[in-house]
């Protein structure tokens, strides 16, 4: 097991509207050393997950898993027990499914 930051925050504010479709935004930094953090947002309750893998397809982290309320969410990948490479991040939700490319720089 790799270790990683899988707190969840929701960033939705009050003056924020509901997001229209699932958004699975670009990782900040990229490239990364040793930790990213990646943003999604979903229109409506949905049950989520969000699964980091390497370049062989391997999961290498499970960054979320479960029922979560609409909203804008964060979470830091903290991939400094992983070798540099290129890793893609995979959000998967009732009726989507979205990946995105990152890489680690050591």
């Amino acid at each position: 097991q790799f270790v990683y930051n899988n707190s969840q925050q929701n960033t939705t504010g009050a003056k924020n509207q509901t997001p229209l479709d699932v958004q699975l935004y670009e990782n900040y930094p990229n490239p990364f050393n040793p930790t990213t953090k990646i943003s999604f947002s979903i229109p409506q309750k949905s049950q989520i997950k969000l699964k980091v893998y390497d370049i062989l397809g391997r999961e290498v982290a499970n960054l979320a898993d479960g029922v979560y309320e609409v909203g804008k969410y964060e979470v830091t990948f903290d991939a400094s027990k992983l070798p540099s490479g290129v890793y893609f991040y995979n959000l998967t939700t009732g009726s989507n499914s979205i990946s995105k490319k990152m890489l680690l720089v050591k």
